[in-house]
């Protein structure tokens, strides 16, 4: 029988005709406006918090720092600098003694950038594997139900809620030359001199503190997850390592990318941990030296300077988190269609 032909009853509306269209598409768009008008106030506040110290932070970055002119020996405000403090760090350029441009000398701050950058990214990649390791392996043993659960979910989150400060200074005295970890390990280790020592020292202090955070977003991930799939899983005789991998890493993996972004974002901005622990040295005097160590170092020299230094982190943050939102998510935002091909 078609369906084409049926009349709707006396006294009620065609939900296809074109006037039940046409009032949807009006409620829809009054709808949009309200939305719009109500978001007002955030975004007029956001642009105020955020916006206003970011273009604030651009302008001030083609401006000179303050300082002797070379030409004149005269103190000189500045001026316009162009692309000139950008160069400073991207291509590690200084002014001569002639206000010529030269190569920044060892121990100019401008010679430090791309050292910065390698170990702000090293710290990120290493920590975050790390943590998310552990975090994973800690969620899926809190997920399970025994005796003393609540207990263990307390205990594992006190790391993350010791301020960073504080555990810096813990991992110091550990660290120490008549520490815990060299009298464990039965050495002497200068853990915040060497260079490749206090890189692990300050991997190992920010696994152990932020491994909880990772495994509280993951947690959340596994509780939202059926128990009917697994007992499907068990029905159909699969293993538990391929329940691990087939049912719950895909199910897994919106919340798994989004702790990951998140840490990762977080680890490219990290300064106290680093800076209380080994002040940023180590090894030449700049082995744990990050970009955010930088810029505040920078601060102190001239703030024009910084500004361009922070806005350089600004860019390479922002990318990052681009990459992920666009190439890593649209990978997990799929249609119901498209999870039901790739099942099959």
């Amino acid at each position: 029988m078609s369906t084409s032909n049926v009349v709707a009853p006396p006294g009620t509306s065609n939900p296809k005709s074109p006037e039940k269209r046409a009032g949807v598409k009006k409620n829809r768009q009054q709808e949009s406006r309200w939305a719009f008008y109500l978001i007002i106030p955030t975004i007029i506040l956001l642009a105020i918090v955020i916006g206003y110290p970011v273009v604030s932070a651009i302008i001030m970055s083609f401006q000179k720092d303050a300082g002797l002119d070379p030409a004149t020996g005269l103190f000189a405000q500045g001026g316009f600098a162009g692309f000139q403090n950008y160069a400073h760090w991207l291509f590690q350029q200084c002014s001569g003694p002639n206000g010529e441009t030269i190569s920044c000398p060892p121990g100019n701050l401008g010679s430090q950038f791309w050292n910065a950058v390698f170990v702000t990214f090293f710290f990120t990649v290493t920590t975050v594997v790390f943590e998310t390791l552990l975090g994973l392996w800690f969620a899926l043993i809190m997920n399970r139900a025994f005796r003393g659960r609540g207990f263990v979910r307390a205990a594992i989150l006190v790391p993350w809620a010791i301020p960073t400060a504080v555990t810096a200074k813990l991992w110091f005295f550990i660290f120490s030359v008549a520490g815990v970890a060299n009298a464990v390990l039965g050495a002497h280790i200068l853990w915040t001199s060497d260079e490749w020592a206090s890189r692990f020292a300050v991997i190992i202090a920010d696994t152990w503190k932020t491994t909880p955070f990772m495994a509280l977003l993951i947690l959340a991930g596994l509780q939202i997850i059926p128990e009917e799939v697994y007992e499907a899983a068990k029905v159909d005789g699969a293993t538990t390592w391929q329940r691990f991998w087939r049912v719950t890493l895909p199910l897994l993996k919106p919340a798994l990318l989004v702790a990951v972004l998140f840490r990762v974002l977080d680890a490219l901005r990290i300064y106290d941990l680093p800076q209380i622990l080994t002040g940023g040295g180590g090894g030449t005097g700049n082995a744990t030296t990050t970009l955010s160590i930088l810029v505040v170092d920078q601060i102190r020299q001239g703030f024009n300077s910084a500004s361009a230094l922070s806005t350089i982190t600004f860019i390479i943050i922002f990318l990052v988190a681009l990459i992920f939102v666009r190439f890593l998510g649209t990978n997990v935002v799929r249609t119901q269609e498209a999870q039901q091909k790739g099942a099959k």
